[in-house]
């Protein structure tokens, strides 16, 4: 089934209802006093596992009625993946919890994200809730971008600027020789999906990470989203190539190909430039 502009525009409402309805749980249930010690890990770690699944619960049960209507697949960090992506026109893409240690520690960075993506590979529809800051992103593939529910355009606020990453690819040698050819500040905290979205916050900023052979690196989930929203306002997303990223391909992970989200075309060059230098 091929959907049109008003199929689009009615489903991304049904995924901001669902998207808004976790994050407010999330928000709800997030214990603001859990101990920094390792009870208190253990404690968080069993936390997130119990609200990471209640969150999928909120999300699927408010896209059910969808899946039959509009013969859609599903692909979701919390489930096995089946496949049905690959057959079907459409797929919704979940990350019930993208921001799983900023989660744990009760710091920004951690939000609902929900996508629409095309057989083709290609992102209809994203939404995300940052249940912290309680504000809402979304983006309809040729609707344009907003926060908020307003429209939303990159305002550059200084000159200074940023690598927002996570946390793990700041220990990376890479982030650091790319922070210092660019004159960068180095910010890791969040997921990867509010590491992208902080970057269209606070331009001039990119979010990167070098391929590499062994798995992980981010998966469809992770950057689906966010892909759509910079799309829509006139940001660049590719993998560190400067390829389109393929977000329905058989093998559901970037870490072969790495990523890039950039505030502008010339930044996305220079970075892409740079990761050819340090690794050929």
């Amino acid at each position: 089934m091929k959907l049109n502009a008003n199929h689009l525009n009615s489903l991304c409402s049904i995924a901001i209802e669902a998207a808004e309805a976790a994050g407010k749980h999330i928000a709800e249930t997030r214990p603001l006093d859990i101990r920094q010690d390792k009870e208190g890990d253990n404690l968080a770690s069993q936390v997130l596992t119990e609200v990471d699944g209640q969150s999928q619960d909120i999300v699927l049960r408010i896209l059910e009625p969808t899946f039959a209507e509009f013969d859609l697949a599903l692909l979701t960090e919390e489930s096995p993946d089946d496949g049905s992506r690959l057959e079907k026109d459409y797929f919704w893409c979940i990350d019930p919890i993208d921001g799983t240690l900023p989660f744990i520690e009760a710091v920004p960075g951690y939000s609902v994200s929900i996508a629409l993506v095309s057989k083709t590979g290609i992102p209809e529809i994203g939404v995300v809730y940052d249940p912290v800051e309680h504000t809402l992103y979304h983006a309809v593939r040729g609707g344009g971008a907003f926060r908020n529910s307003k429209p939303w355009k990159i305002r550059v606020h200084g000159s200074q600027l940023q690598i927002i990453t996570d946390r793990s690819v700041a220990e990376f040698p890479y982030c650091g020789q790319v922070a210092d050819a660019l004159g960068a500040r180095v910010k890791a905290q969040g997921g990867g999906v509010m590491n992208a979205l902080w970057c269209l916050e606070s331009p001039p900023a990119c979010y990167f990470k070098f391929p590499k052979e062994q798995p992980g690196g981010g998966c469809f989930w992770d950057y689906a989203a966010t892909a759509c929203m910079y799309t829509e306002i006139g940001a660049v997303v590719s993998d560190m190539s400067g390829n389109p990223l393929n977000f329905n391909a058989e093998y559901n992970r970037f870490n072969r190909v790495g990523i890039l989200f950039a505030t502008d075309p010339e930044l996305a060059r220079r970075v892409i430039q740079l990761k050819e230098q340090i690794q050929p």
